[in-house]
């Protein structure tokens, strides 16, 4: 078995949580060879219907009396579909009846797997929306037209509601819906971590995973610090789109939103935000810095620290400047009060680890600093 080169080492020192079912494996893969540390908690899991009677029975109505339009929502969906017609041997008779549709999509995913199964997509909506797509055929008109809808996990896009409500005839096609998480545990630790400070990143591809995700965090009593720090850019909230992004906005998270919908570009855009400058930065005596749950960026050198000293650092880094007692530095570390020492001791090891004793100052009998370039 062979080992792939790294292409970067941008998100060295990260945490990168994944809540996402499928194809988690291929975005593990990706962002560990830009050196994340990556963690599997998909909130949700897919449930395929590939022997469920109810979809071959809509698909064999649909044989009988074929649609006037056909509506795809998602790749998946309508490739497990048509995996499940080839299953039940029904795929040419359905090719047949779709033969004379008007075949539309809600983004380039579902126009891809419609190419897949030798069909041609007619129109592809832009803002890979349903609301878009709905407003396309309605302006078009469709009274009297018989539509079949492929629907996402959830099912509640409204398309049905609003296309029997112009005088559409629909055919509702639900190919796979969403079950509960494989790993509860694992999803309960991901949002206790990441409200805790100990995860960098999170990374949603669909709106209930997204909306399950944040469920758990609200349970587990961590959606302010994860909102804290997503809104200083210390924690970054990443969608595949805008619909994804949707349960994370609503809630008031600060998400950043992929330029397409493509995993690959979710990648690229975790890499980029750490890897390009991105993430917050301050300028110290001995260069610039950046903060990762695992360690710390000084002046483009990583250095790994335990979990108390980026803990300390990060409150130095967060109050810019400013003194910080040792009171409160001391309630940052794990056992505090145990030694009088203790803040003293864990200093010294960061400045030793970041071989820069200088970016932390000691304020005499008041605390310590993070010794910036301006003071200089």
């Amino acid at each position: 078995m062979t080992t792939r080169a790294p292409l970067s080492a941008a998100l060295q020192g990260c945490t990168v949580v994944i809540a996402v079912d499928r194809r988690a494996g291929e975005l593990t893969a990706a962002l560990e060879r830009h050196g994340a540390q990556v963690r599997q908690a998909p909130a949700l899991t897919i449930v395929p219907h590939i022997d469920d009677e109810a979809l071959l029975e809509r698909s064999r109505e649909l044989i009988a009396v074929p649609p006037d339009i056909v509506v795809a929502t998602t790749g998946v969906g309508f490739r497990g579909w048509m995996e499940a017609a080839i299953e039940a041997d029904l795929a040419d008779d359905l090719e047949r009846a779709f033969s004379g549709a008007q075949i539309v999509v809600r983004g380039p995913k579902a126009r891809g797997a419609v190419q897949q199964a030798g069909l041609t997509a007619d129109w592809v909506a832009e803002s890979e929306t349903s609301s878009e797509l709905g407003e396309y055929l309605v302006a078009q008109g469709i009274d009297g037209k018989r539509i079949a809808v492929q629907h996402h996990g959830s099912g509640a896009d409204g398309l049905d509601e609003l296309f029997e409500a112009h005088g559409a005839e629909v055919v509702s096609i639900l190919v796979y819906r969403w079950g509960p998480p494989a790993d509860p545990v694992a999803v309960h630790r991901s949002v206790v971590q990441t409200g805790a400070g100990e995860v960098d990143a999170v990374l949603f591809t669909s709106a209930p995973g997204a909306a399950e995700w944040l469920a758990e965090a609200q349970r587990a009593g961590a959606v302010e610090g994860i909102r804290r720090r997503a809104a200083s850019g210390r924690l970054l909230l990443a969608a595949v789109g805008p619909i994804t992004a949707g349960p994370l906005t609503e809630a008031g998270l600060a998400v950043h939103i992929a330029e397409r919908g493509r995993l690959g570009s979710l990648v690229r855009s975790v890499v980029a935000y750490f890897g390009g400058g991105g993430a917050p930065a301050v300028a110290t005596v001995a260069g610039r810095l950046e903060l990762r749950s695992g360690g710390a960026i000084l002046d483009g050198r990583y250095t790994p620290l335990s979990r108390a000293g980026a803990e300390l650092l990060g409150l130095l880094v967060d109050a810019a400047g400013a003194v910080i007692p040792r009171e409160r530095m001391q309630e940052a570390l794990p056992r505090a009060g145990t030694s009088a020492n203790a803040v003293e001791m864990a200093v010294a090891r960061v400045r030793e680890a970041l071989g820069a004793p200088e970016v932390i100052k000691t304020v005499v009998k008041r605390g310590y600093r993070l010794n910036l370039e301006e003071d200089a």
